[in-house]
């Protein structure tokens, strides 16, 4: 093994091998057990591989770690991760605790840690990276910052004092909000509440929109009534209104109400639909806009870096008002059909005259059939007087289908393994149950 120290929140994300060069997996936080009066030493790494599985990997299996890659001897045990008594982990964990210093001269915060290889090839804590709190009265800048020994400080976590999550939450600053979903429903319940009481609202929103319903509710239960109110603000309105039906009706009136009237409004009217149907599966915010428009402009409002894909694919035409619940709707325009005319042709000239909207009352099964049948990835809606008032889109019919559970796999289903230009070859399972010790 390289002998090199190196920083735990930069192996975040970092690719991991196999001998042979193909990558199976990346880092998502290193596992340590404490000791009596020595450094915590390191016993594995927590790796994630393809289906979104996190998996142990014993220190034992690694043969090469550095800031880019991970080598391993290719074993790894598919079974998923979990945390026994007295592991610790380090990015979730250990990054924004409180420290004091043993000499007596103050606290700090941890903002990294750094794990050595011994000369017996054993990994453990080295230095810590900590930051000092802020001197003076200026509001800019933060306390200065030191290495230290894991011997020259002593860890303290006050009584219902709340470790602090920001390191955790920079470090995990460029996960996409499904990864960053994962991540937090792997951690122990109460930190997983500490790091989205930090998150900020929009990425909170997002992270709330990849989750299962159950845990969305207790997050979400944790959180004063004003700051829920923005984040439902901030989520799609068929998420939203998904999720304040799973309170009591009592609290999701008062957080309409606190909500933003427009955000609200829509969330109410998505209520007022059977669950199962186009009407309650549908997004009220497509891109409308009027027969006048011009390719061009069509074009510009599908790049919005913001949109989702299924969103993008289509363009709805009304008449005037252009927002939910629009005008009589007119029909809608692929993308693709505007990608094959110059930029000036009118949209009221492209539509499909083959797509019939769906009627908010119609079943969530009748809806994919129709997505099925015309390999469409989005259909719109209407109401009894022929105005658009959402589209249902695939994503929309698939977080319906699948399972309750679709998030997380069952322990014992097999990883499915596919082939991509970054990702080939196989994972050799090992069978058994990871001991004490951190082996196989």
């Amino acid at each position: 093994m390289s002998s090199t120290r190196i920083f735990v929140a930069r192996l975040a994300g970092t690719s991991v091998f196999d001998p042979v060069g193909d990558r199976v997996g990346r880092v998502r936080d290193v596992l340590v057990v404490y000791r009596k009066s020595d450094p915590p030493t390191v016993v594995g790494l927590i790796v994630e591989i393809p289906g979104k599985r996190r998996v142990f990997v014993s220190i034992g299996r690694v043969t090469s770690i550095s800031p880019g890659q991970i080598i391993t001897t290719g074993l790894i045990n598919v079974r998923r991760f979990e945390q026994r008594g007295g592991e610790v982990r380090v990015i979730a964990e250990l990054l924004g605790r409180k420290v004091d210093f043993a000499d007596g001269t103050g606290e700090a915060t941890i903002e990294d840690v750094a794990i050595e290889e011994s000369p017996t090839g054993e990994w453990a804590v080295g230095q810590l990276f900590v930051r000092r709190p802020k001197t003076g009265s200026s509001p800019f800048g933060k306390g200065p910052t030191t290495f230290v020994s894991w011997n020259e400080v002593r860890e303290r976590l006050r009584g219902g004092e709340a470790q602090s999550a920001e390191q955790l939450i920079a470090t995990y600053s460029e996960l996409k909000p499904a990864d960053l979903a994962n991540t937090l429903l792997d951690l122990p319940p109460q930190r997983m509440l500490e790091v989205a009481e930090e998150l900020p609202d929009d990425r909170l929103a997002d992270v709330l929109e990849e989750m299962p319903e159950s845990e969305q509710v207790q997050i979400l239960t944790k959180l004063d009534d004003d700051r829920a109110a923005d984040v439902l603000d901030q989520m799609e309105p068929d998420d939203a209104a998904d999720l304040i039906a799973q309170l009591s009706d009592e609290r999701g009136e008062h957080l309409l109400e606190l909500m933003e009237p427009e955000e609200a409004e829509d969330v109410r009217m998505l209520l007022s639909y059977a669950p199962d149907t186009a009407g309650g599966l549908m997004t009220t915010e497509p891109i409308i806009v009027s027969a006048d428009a011009t390719v061009a402009e069509g074009l510009a409002l599908i790049r919005r870096h913001e949109l989702a894909p299924a969103l993008g694919a289509a363009v709805c035409v009304t008449l005037p008002p252009y927002e939910s619940p629009t005008g009589r709707f007119l029909g809608i325009v692929h993308f693709q059909r505007m990608l094959r005319y110059p930029p000036h042709v009118r949209l009221g000239t492209l539509l499909d005259p083959s797509l019939e909207p769906v009627t908010a009352d119609t079943s969530a099964a009748e809806v994919s059939r129709i997505l099925a049948s015309y390999n469409l990835v989005s259909v719109p809606v209407v109401d009894d007087k022929h105005r658009l008032v959402g589209v249902v889109t695939i994503d929309d019919i698939l977080d319906y289908l699948l399972p309750d559970d679709w998030r997380s796999q069952d322990e014992d289903e097999p990883v499915k393994r596919t082939a991509s230009s970054d990702e080939t070859g196989s994972i050799p399972i090992v069978n058994g149950r990871r001991g004490s010790n951190g082996t196989r």
